[in-house]
């Protein structure tokens, strides 16, 4: 079966940020703080995701208040910073959300989420993730990371869900 006959399914979506959310390069301002861009229409796509009542989690290695100021500003509440042993997390999550892994998307970029791709229902990565990781993705986007390829598979699971453009997407 392929992914797309598998979105049906789909419960709960957990994103890395950097090179997913982010296009992976980072800016140091003079405070010593990382700066990071992130796409709009990626964060249309996520607090959309959170209105229909989709479980969205972020589990990063990177410790930045302003990513977790923007995604909580989004309506995502499960944000995990600073993470280095991500499936641990993921499994942690998964378990006291009552949630299979079968129904959830993960999309990552690199090495550190090669098992948590493994272990997805369906395992993603943008178009520019590392061989590795698109070597063991159910889907790799056409966008790279940053540039909207969180909104491509959000996007794709809530229109064979008929959730993307109902009478909460469009308020006239």
């Amino acid at each position: 079966m392929n992914y797309k006959q598998r979105l049906k399914d789909i419960t709960t979506f957990v994103f890395d940020v950097d090179g997913v959310l982010t296009d992976g390069l980072v800016i140091l301002d003079s405070s010593g703080e990382m700066v990071r861009t992130m796409h709009t229409k990626d964060g249309y796509a996520l607090q959309h995701a959170v209105k229909k009542g989709y479980n969205i989690c972020i589990i990063t290695g990177g410790n930045s208040s302003m990513v977790k100021k923007r995604l909580e500003g989004l309506g995502i509440t499960d944000v995990f910073l600073a993470v280095h042993e991500k499936l641990s997390v993921l499994e942690n999550y998964l378990r006291e959300n009552n949630i299979d892994a079968t129904q959830m998307v993960y999309m990552g970029d690199d090495i550190p989420d090669f098992p948590c791709i493994k272990m997805a229902g369906i395992g993603t990565c943008p178009n520019d993730a590392a061989v590795e990781i698109r070597e063991i993705s159910d889907y790799i986007s056409h966008l790279n990371g940053g540039k909207g390829c969180v909104r491509d598979i959000l996007e794709q699971t809530m229109r064979v869900q008929g959730k993307w453009m109902d009478k909460d997407a469009i308020q006239w």
